[in-house]
């Protein structure tokens, strides 16, 4: 009794709840994961091509200042914050599009980080124009934030590759997007294990390119996802307001990315996210249009697409309650996570149902030398989609990967870098070992592509 007493005493909240899922019955996990207090370095969040916000966090409080310019030995510009504490948060406003800027973030008394490395570039102008937009590269990690082995190697496959492989006629090997399909830190996302598995070995890619992570399983097992990144809920990166960090949508170039949350939003059609999606897809008039979420609507990998019990059948509900909104939109591309594995799709359309009921009249185009044309220039409404599972990134399980709206699986970790070039978009998943393992392209306005056609 007495020791009981002395474990309630020092363990009582763990305890009682404990006891309390215990006896509703509901299954969970409890990490006793601590919060991390000390330096962690800049990162950029929702840029846009007039702004950007940056953020970082100090071991003492005190208001932070961004000192910026377009040379980094002339930082004449300032902006400072009206609060104090040890996370740093500040906007930045009225910068020119498409222009390197260069910066450095502190105090009024000291400077915590400057130097070359430490510069961002702002969106392109957003245009109407179809052949008027500026080419733009970014990379996709999938169920990345597993701190190990698999992680750096990936991650240096990545740099490894895009510097011996530069853009056509731009000599230079940054990105300018960098997109998660969420498990952003393993296990339970713990401000702790956000920073051993995302900040810390993504330092140098966060100084300069805007991440926008998707929310995983992983990540929801705390709630501190959102406190450590800002989103557009006004539309300040483009796209129809949502007025969640759930949800929302953004535009780079000729491109409309699309980010819901699979995790814990609402899947149900007439849901607020939903809702908000047929608005926001109506009213894009962007050449590209990419959706990203964690749970894929197609895998046969660690996870399985047909399972009702499977992540509490949140994978049924988004093939049957988002693809066919996403399809009649125009959707060129998916990328999911959730699936330790790697998995692609031909142009489909038209599949909400269970593998046993795929069937080849749902393959709109099947690849000629790994190339699939569509007619028509910009989005058009259930022309074929491509979707793609990328959750190898720093984990790598076993599974049939057999599934046959996926013939593209493969049993690697990688990632993928996206090149577009107006009409023109190339992806090629690399593996660990900087290996092209699967590559495509899809070209829009070709004589004889792929046209509108509705379900049945």
């Amino acid at each position: 009794m007495v020791f009981f007493l002395r474990l309630l005493k020092r363990f009582g909240l763990l305890i009682l709840t404990l006891i309390v899922l215990y006896a509703i019955g509901r299954p969970t996990q409890i990490w006793l994961d601590g919060f991390y207090s000390g330096v962690r370095e800049p990162y950029l969040q929702m840029m846009s091509s007039n702004a950007v916000t940056i953020r970082w966090q100090s071991e003492g409080e005190f208001s932070g200042v961004v000192y910026y310019g377009v040379r980094p030995d002339q930082l004449n510009k300032v902006q400072r914050e009206t609060t104090v504490g040890e996370e740093h948060e500040i906007r930045l406003t009225e910068l020119k599009p498409d222009t390197k800027y260069f910066y450095s973030v502190g105090n009024e008394n000291k400077v915590d980080f400057k130097g070359d490395d430490f510069w961002f570039k702002t969106s392109p102008e957003i245009t109407s124009e179809k052949n008027d937009s500026k080419p733009v590269r970014f990379w996709v990690t999938g169920d990345q934030g597993y701190p190990n082995i698999i992680q750096t190697q990936v991650r240096d496959a990545m740099f490894s590759w895009v510097k011996q492989h530069p853009r056509a006629n731009i000599n230079d090997p940054s990105l300018d997007l960098w997109l998660t399909t969420g498990d952003n830190a393993y296990r339970s996302g713990t401000n702790e294990q956000f920073q051993a598995g995302f900040f810390q070995p993504y330092k140098t890619i966060l100084r300069n390119t805007p991440v926008w992570p998707i929310y995983g399983n992983h990540d929801a097992r705390r709630w501190v996802f959102f406190d450590l990144f800002t989103f557009p809920t006004k539309a300040e990166s483009g796209g129809v307001a949502s007025g969640s960090e759930h949800y929302y949508s953004f535009d780079y170039a000729n491109i409309h990315f699309v980010i819901l949350d699979t995790a814990e939003g609402d899947l149900d059609v007439d849901g607020d996210m939903l809702s908000w999606l047929k608005k926001d897809l109506k009213q894009t008039k962007q050449q590209w249009l990419l959706a990203f979420f964690h749970h894929p609507p197609y895998t046969k990998g660690s996870h399985d697409s047909d399972s009702k019990r499977d992540s509490g059948g949140r994978l049924i509900s988004v093939r049957t309650n988002i693809l066919p909104l996403l399809e009649e939109a125009g959707v060129d591309l998916v990328f999911a996570g959730h699936s330790h594995m790697y998995e692609r799709s031909d142009l489909i359309n038209c599949h909400y149902d269970d593998s046993a009921k795929f069937n080849k009249s749902m393959i709109r185009q099947q690849s000629v030398n790994n190339k699939y044309s569509k007619k028509e220039n910009t989005i058009s409404g259930n022309s074929g989609t491509i979707y793609t599972v990328i959750g190898s990134s720093s984990k790598l399980d076993n599974g049939p990967l057999n599934h046959p709206a996926m013939p593209n699986s493969l049993h690697e970790a990688g990632s993928m870098i996206l090149d577009v070039n107006k009409n023109h978009l190339k992806a090629y998943f690399i593996n660990k070992s900087a290996q092209i393992k699967d590559q495509f392209e899809i070209i829009k306005g070709v004589k004889g592509g792929v046209e509108s056609k509705r379900c049945n």
